[in-house]
């Protein structure tokens, strides 16, 4: 297979959106891509390559699934029972609420996320006031001391991203294997599909020394040297390599087992990926949490299974496609635009569909074109649409005053894009309408118009 429009397609989105580096993986049946592009550590130009290492943040949870079913299959954990027969001292949360290994697998628990992760990141980085400094699992059972206030539904009932959950878990291997949970996963997933390149110590990952150090974007879009939140474990600490992932990925695709060695039976590779409770936010319709992995039932005719991850200096995407042995796998030093957007476009490709329709492509394409400077009548009055993110604004200025108008996107189409605007607590719909040679929209009693060439792109932009 033809790789090489891979790399034009990396180095203009590294450029875009600037990634201080960014390495790719992909699996294709028995063909394997591998490569790093842009710089590891900027201040001395070092290239990433496909053995420089990341943290690839909440992908660990899927390590974490795996290690509880490995103990479920020896029998030495019920999925199904009670969290608080697995610890001593649990929290008042789990004697109060019939909370499963099940309901933090799929984190179904009931309680709405805690942020000690958030808290624990941005105050290591010194970015925030905020410092939550867990250094043991344990000390999460006193963090969760009040979650019991904190449950807004039943367990089983409503996904809430907790990632406090995946922390208990790690404790609850350690606790039923002697072992540390950094321990399990190295001699019982690492070590199997010989992933000799991925650490969680901070000691281990210096020595290595291909190591991408960590970026931050300023509001100027100017690179910053950060540190990184070391310390994390079962929910986000793993830290490796495409190299290493490529094979993660292959396991998966080979049903639990890699080169003969198997790291666990199919049915639980298919329990891990069967839906188990529905997500309350779509970015390509239906998705729903499995066991440490996401679901999306429908792309471009395939179930995907994937997840991401991000500790804010560090982000990474894991997907594969069972059915066409194809998978992918993205690793940052840097929080830019995500990463699952790269690879579902990667994907696309690789299955010989049109990545244009993709929703974020599509929309990223039309606000884009609706950015400019519009007018009404004889040029009277002037309005100025901008683009912050996904979120499209409407300015209104003279010498003196400018009032910012937030659009709230509720249809976009290649011919019309509309949204909802509330200002001085009334409510608007503002349609614009896309023409080959002007884009116009009403707001109050005006229209407002922006010219376009005859190329389609805008004039004087």
């Amino acid at each position: 297979m033809d790789f090489s429009w891979v790399d034009g397609y990396i180095l203009d989105v590294i450029s875009r959106y600037r990634y201080p580096s960014i390495a790719l993986g992909i699996v294709s049946g028995d063909e394997v891509y591998l490569r790093g592009y842009g710089f590891r550590d900027l201040t001395r130009m070092l290239p990433a390559d496909e053995y420089t290492l990341y943290g690839v943040g909440s992908i660990t949870k899927s390590f974490t699934a795996l290690a509880i079913l490995q103990l479920y299959k020896k029998g030495l954990i019920d999925i199904y029972s009670r969290v608080d027969k697995y610890i001593d001292n649990p929290p008042k949360v789990f004697k109060e609420y019939n909370i499963t290994i099940h309901n933090l697998l799929t984190h179904s628990s009931g309680v709405p996320a805690l942020a000690y992760a958030e808290a624990y990141i941005r105050g290591a980085l010194q970015l925030s006031e905020e410092w939550l400094p867990i250094i043991e699992s344990e000390d999460i059972f006193s963090f969760m001391d009040k979650a019991h206030e904190w449950v807004s539904a039943e367990p089983g009932t409503k996904f809430y991203y907790l990632n406090e959950g995946y922390v208990i878990l790690g404790h609850i291997i350690s606790r039923l294997t002697g072992m540390t949970y950094e321990e399990y996963i190295y001699n019982n997933i690492l070590d199997k599909l010989k992933m000799d390149r991925s650490y969680f110590e901070r000691d281990m990952v210096e020595a290595d020394g291909n190591w991408a150090k960590p970026y931050i974007l300023d509001k100027e879009k100017n690179f910053v040297e950060s540190g990184f939140p070391f310390g994390i474990t079962s929910d986000g600490g793993l830290i490796s390599n495409v190299v290493d992932m490529i094979k993660y990925i292959k396991m998966y695709l080979n049903r639990g087992s890699l080169d003969g060695v198997e790291v666990i039976d199919r049915e639980y590779i298919e329990l891990m990926e069967k839906p188990h409770i529905k997500m309350p936010y779509e970015v390509l319709g239906g998705e729903s949490y499995g066991y440490g992995l996401m679901i999306t039932p429908d792309f471009y005719g395939y179930k995907l299974v994937g997840h991401g991850g991000s500790v804010l200096v560090h982000t990474a995407y894991m997907g594969y496609i069972p059915e066409k042995k194809l998978g992918i796998i993205l690793l940052s030093n840097i929080s830019s635009f995500r990463l699952s957007y790269i690879a579902f476009y990667l994907l696309a490709k690789l299955l010989d569909r049109d990545p244009s329709q993709l929703p974020f492509i599509k929309g990223e394409y039309i606000l884009e074109k609706l950015k400019g400077t519009y007018h009404t009548y004889k040029n009277t009055i002037k309005a100025y649409v901008d683009k912050n993110g996904s979120i499209l604004t409407i300015t209104f200025k003279d010498k003196y005053r400018e009032d910012i108008i937030p659009l709230l996107p509720i249809k976009i189409d290649d011919d019309k894009a509309v949204f909802k605007a509330n200002v001085s607590w009334r409510e608007y719909l503002i349609e614009f309408n896309i023409r080959e040679d002007y884009i116009d929209f009403h707001f109050e009693r005006y229209r407002f118009i922006k010219e376009l060439d005859k190329s389609g792109h805008l004039s004087g932009i």
